[in-house]
């Protein structure tokens, strides 16, 4: 239990009682610690970026600076960061919004506590997690993106696309595939151009709905 790594967490909500019961949730797991707490948006980037804990678990509907915008902002100055979206509803428009931002996994406040900690556990092995309305909301908008050209891209620019979809960065791209962060702007905007996909979120959209993300 001594080499046992601790997990370290912050709670954003607006609500005390909210962040009570996700504390609760969090630390009835051996090794898992809730060491920073915030009631609004910037209080939350500014502890993140301060302290570093390992997962940010935002409430959407923050005070000051919402959870999508918290999580660009914490995704900029600490990258290494995995941030949660929990929400009260699943809405295409946020949760494609969360994604774009770097936000590694979208949960609503009505799933349950079993939930709650697969997505935890999902977050802290750097792989995304959806609850299964909002996966359900995601599959309905990407049946608006066309099915083509998947062809005439590279096996560099499928594995840019798979990691966009997977929520990193570019500097995390870079990292992954031993490439400078300006050949992954590159191929980027060759998958946006040969597909003719307008934002990063449409390109995940594609990825998922051609099965690119699972690969």
């Amino acid at each position: 239990m001594d080499d046992m790594r601790i997990i370290r967490f912050l709670i954003a909500d607006e609500f005390p009682v909210a962040r009570v019961g996700l504390r609760l949730v969090v630390e009835s797991n051996p090794g898992w610690r809730v060491d920073f707490e915030a009631g609004d948006g910037l209080e939350a980037v500014r502890c993140v970026v301060e302290k570093r804990p390992d997962v940010a678990i935002l409430g959407y509907s923050l005070p000051l600076l919402n959870g999508v915008s918290a999580t660009a902002s914490i995704r900029e100055r600490a990258p290494e960061v995995e941030v949660l979206i929990y929400a009260t509803r699943a809405s295409d428009v946020v949760i494609r919004e969360a994604l774009v931002a770097g936000a590694r996994g979208y949960l609503l406040k009505s799933d349950g506590q079993d939930h709650l900690i697969a997505a935890i556990e999902a977050l802290i092995q750097h792989k995304p997690f959806f609850s299964a309305m909002a996966y359900e909301v995601l599959i309905k908008s990407f049946r608006s993106v066309p099915i083509c050209g998947l062809s005439r891209l590279t096996d560099r620019e499928r594995s840019v696309m798979r990691f966009i979809a997977a929520g990193q960065t570019n500097e995390e791209i870079a990292r992954n595939l031993d490439i400078g962060k300006k050949a992954v702007e590159i191929d980027r905007a060759r998958v946006m151009r040969k597909l003719n996909l307008p934002s990063a979120a449409a390109i995940v959209r594609y990825a998922i709905r051609n099965h690119i993300a699972e690969s």
